[in-house]
């Protein structure tokens, strides 16, 4: 049970923070957004790591990865601009 609460919970928080995106409400370099998808893709992968699923395990940890790409452009972009 716990494990499905924490995989709908990370669904949401990655839905959210997509919308948010095409909304215009926040941007793609934004923490906020960059960590929502880091969070909602873990709490995923938490609930995938009980109930598991091959093509659901590689899309999280790609999702993870990427994200984790635009963190260091993010970062590389804040410590030219100083």
């Amino acid at each position: 049970m716990i494990y499905d609460v924490l995989g709908v919970a990370g669904v949401l928080m990655v839905l959210c923070a997509y919308f948010l995106l095409v909304a215009e409400r926040i941007r793609e370099t934004s923490p906020a957004y960059l960590g929502a998808n880091i969070l909602g893709s873990s709490l995923i992968l938490v609930s995938l790591a009980h109930h598991f699923n091959l093509a659901a395990t590689v899309m999280q940890a790609a999702w993870i990865a990427i994200t984790l790409v635009g963190v260091l452009f993010r970062k590389r972009s804040n410590s030219k601009s100083r």
